[in-house]
């Protein structure tokens, strides 16, 4: 069997590997705490529609899937996270096989790496990523963006390297999905345009009826956003597209130090290497395959360099290339494939072991976990306990809103104010008295279009281990009714 390092014996045992990762990644998704983004998504598999403001409706299908299997608990919100990752290494890894099979056919220059331990390398460097990781234990969108974006490749490599028209329709399907679970899919997406239009091998497939009808599957999956999208006054697309207008030239060198610090520390540091390998040795490449995927990075990174002379690139925005990154970094033979793997999922451990037991005792300015996961079942309970039974806890964040709803004890209702809840299908708040928690970060008071203050209580405090990772206050308030004699812009959560 092929090796490429001592640890690994064979294929056989990397499938081991992955599928142990796997159950691991199951188990300390259910340990973890929510991200208040994770309860948010949640309300939105509660309350399923074709979009929503924030992004596109395929995280909720994501997290409905798993409460369907494991109920409505943490590991049913994320489970789809890891399972959809194996789904999705596996369908990279028998790319990278094909391709590297195909060059030896052809007499490329890799033939120092066999097809087999391409499949490894490109597997271990993708799961050695700190942003797949993550993205197993924390549902967001960028979890089925990836798996679809893996998808799109794989097809892609039956087109190029098999000549399978009928690839296009796969490539359709996991482009529209892929715009369904994030809009930055179209960036990669843009990739594969350019390179119909500009390369010989891909005006080739533009005189066939393939790159036509997979074009046609994605516009179909797309359509469900587009729709949701004309009928709600473009909201969802305005607010992602309003991004641009956050124009600072002055900070150009702050954002390009942000964007190149991020991807260093989400690739994690050796597989960043890898990738950037993998990426300058593609210029060299003369097949298809080496410029398509060449093209479905340059594209997006071209977008975020220009983004970045006047705007923060959001770290976790170029996740969108790691499928493309994890195939073409199997070019460099560079020893340190899975040192680096490993160095990614023990900085994955750390981040674990310090949101579950905090060993490292640090303010949550410095500390992410406390910050957005410590605290929030206690916290839920100390705010149920301070106030009268089955009273209206409410909220005018939404995340807030959403880990109450989550995590309060079971029967007590939970008000979420806020205009966005409007565009939701969920119960109308009624009008009447409740308790308004909001962290002392807001530092206003409440709205007075929508509370009446009538007492202020005691604070109360979110902590872990006895760290406090927030601080809110606490009113009784009266509702204000609009004309339809419910609460202002309220609804009740699940």
């Amino acid at each position: 069997m092929p090796r490429i390092t001592g640890i690994w014996a064979g294929i056989w045992i990397w499938g081991i590997a992955l599928g142990v990762l796997t159950l691991c990644r199951l188990i300390m998704a259910a340990w973890v705490p929510l991200t208040p983004d994770e309860a948010y998504y949640r309300i939105w598999a509660l309350a399923p529609a074709t979009g929503y403001l924030d992004h596109p409706p395929l995280v909720a299908l994501w997290i409905r899937a798993g409460l369907a299997l494991f109920g409505d608990t943490a590991l049913g919100v994320r489970a789809m996270g890891p399972v959809s990752a194996l789904a999705g290494t596996v369908f990279l890894a028998l790319t990278a096989h094909d391709w590297l099979k195909a060059r030896a056919r052809m007499g490329g220059e890799e033939a120092a790496l066999t097809p087999d331990a391409g499949m490894v390398r490109t597997g271990l460097l993708l799961n050695g990523t700190v942003a797949l990781g993550v993205g197993t234990l924390i549902m967001t969108p960028d979890t089925p963006l990836l798996f679809f974006m893996a998808l799109l490749v794989w097809s892609l490599g039956r087109v190029c390297l098999a000549g399978q028209g009928t690839g296009w329709l796969l490539a359709g399907l996991a482009a529209g999905l892929g715009f369904e679970s994030k809009y930055t899919a179209v960036l990669p997406v843009g990739g594969v345009l350019v390179w119909l239009l500009l390369t010989g091998a891909g005006r080739a497939w533009l005189k066939t009826v393939w790159p036509w009808a997979g074009g046609g599957v994605a516009l179909l999956c797309a359509a469900p956003v587009i729709g949701w999208n004309a009928a709600h006054g473009w909201v969802s697309f305005l607010k992602q597209g309003g991004r641009t207008s956050d124009w600072h030239p002055a900070k150009m060198l702050t954002y390009f130090g942000e964007l190149l610090g991020g991807q260093v520390g989400l690739a994690s540091p050796g597989v960043f290497v890898f990738f950037l390998g993998g990426v300058w040795l593609l210029w060299r490449q003369k097949d298809s395959f080496s410029r398509l995927l060449l093209l479905m990075i340059a594209i997006p990174v071209l977008v975020f360099v220009q983004h970045a002379f006047g705007a923060r690139v959001q770290a976790n925005w170029p996740v969108v290339l790691y499928p493309a990154l994890a195939v073409a970094a199997v070019l460099p033979v560079w020893r340190g494939a899975v040192a680096s793997s490993l160095l990614g999922m023990a900085l994955v451990l750390v981040i674990v072991m310090q949101a579950i037991f905090a060993p490292v005792t640090l303010s949550p300015h410095f500390d992410m976990t406390l910050r957005q996961m410590g605290g929030w079942q206690d916290f839920a309970r100390t705010v149920a306990g301070h106030t009268p039974p089955s009273s209206m806890l409410i909220a005018d964040e939404y995340g807030l809103a959403a880990e109450l709803s989550f995590y309060a004890p079971l029967g007590r209702p939970v008000m979420a104010v806020e205009p966005r809840w409007m565009l939701f299908d969920l119960p109308r708040a009624a009008c009447g008295e409740g308790y308004l928690i909001r962290s002392h970060r807001r530092h206003d008071q409440p709205d007075a279009t929508h509370f009446i203050v009538l007492d202020e209580e005691p604070s109360l405090v979110r902590q872990r281990h006895g760290v406090v990772a927030d601080t809110y206050s606490v009113f009784h308030v009266q509702m204000r009714c609009d004309a339809t004699g419910h609460a202002r812009d309220a609804v009740t959560l699940p």
